[in-house]
């Protein structure tokens, strides 16, 4: 069985990121093996398998936390296409990525620069507001740190926006992790993204994320919430078409800093959000 390798997907500094474990060539793996990966290593993990349909995908990638699998993970899939890049095996242009949640474009330009992944076009619900205040108690918040509605958000999962006053109040937050599974089912959400905006730069945001049941209580770095999020945005006119672009600070209060771009795209057609972009770079630890 081929040895995992650890890739640090969206590092601001040199020790930050979200690591995660990809195993290259992960065919003739069972289920079984892929969650020992997972569990073993402590982290989310990807696999890279052949194709369903080689017409319609370059590669397969499989997605493993140490609960349970996943059916997309942004970071473990730019993590897989750095070492692909790496490593030489990439087709030139556009690579294309099955995963359980759909179809997945990458882009890997040559060298050692971002990486982007694509993402459906988001889709936002108001939380129940009778749901709101267990939000609130499980977070450890005073609910005027809230500054607006509680969001659910999804690209490929489902994540809880929680708008709070600021950074300070953000990386303050001091979550009750025991009830944390039981407030995001009765919400139908993957993990709660409370996220603040900094006061000097108006792309850049910060952001915490604490998965309902995945193993750990914290992610440092996680694409996907950071997708959900630029939507969440648009819709509290945070950004707009015409300012696009953001940045996402996650991982500062576990002392993992890291950096996601996210790039909302519109149609031409009908100016109506379409989809976004999700990047970064990587680096490859040595163990």
């Amino acid at each position: 069985m081929a040895s995992p390798q650890i890739v640090r997907v969206f590092p601001l500094t040199r020790s930050g990121g979200n690591p995660a474990a990809i195993v290259l060539d992960a065919d003739g793996m069972s289920d079984a093996d892929m969650q020992d990966v997972a569990r073993s290593y402590g982290l989310e993990s990807g696999f890279l398998l052949p194709p369903t349909d080689r017409r319609r995908a370059d590669f397969r990638l499989r997605f493993f936390v140490p609960r349970h699998e996943m059916e997309m993970c942004g970071h473990a899939t730019i993590g897989a296409l750095w070492l692909l890049r790496d490593a030489g095996r990439l087709p030139k242009g556009e690579v294309r990525i099955e995963t359980q949640s759909g179809l997945v474009r990458g882009f890997a330009p040559p060298g050692d620069r971002p990486i982007r992944i694509t993402q459906p076009e988001g889709r936002i619900e108001i939380v129940d507001p009778r749901e709101t205040q267990g939000i609130i108690d499980v977070l450890g918040l005073r609910r005027d740190a809230v500054t607006g509605p509680i969001l659910n958000a999804k690209t490929s999962r489902v994540k809880t926006l929680v708008p709070l006053t600021s950074r300070d109040v953000l990386n303050g937050l001091t979550p009750d992790f025991g009830r944390m599974e039981a407030v995001c089912t009765a919400i139908a959400s993957t993990g709660l993204y409370p996220f603040a905006p900094d006061p000097r730069e108006p792309d850049l945001f910060h952001a915490r994320q604490f998965p309902k049941a995945v193993g750990y209580p914290e992610d440092a770095a996680t694409g996907i919430a950071a997708s959900a999020l630029a939507f969440g945005l648009l819709r509290y006119g945070m950004v707009t078409p015409t300012r696009p672009d953001i940045r996402v600070h996650q991982g500062e209060a576990m002392g993992q800093p890291s950096e996601i771009s996210v790039q909302l795209t519109f149609s031409e057609g009908t100016g109506e959000p379409s989809g976004c972009f999700v990047g970064g770079i990587c680096h490859v630890d040595d163990r």
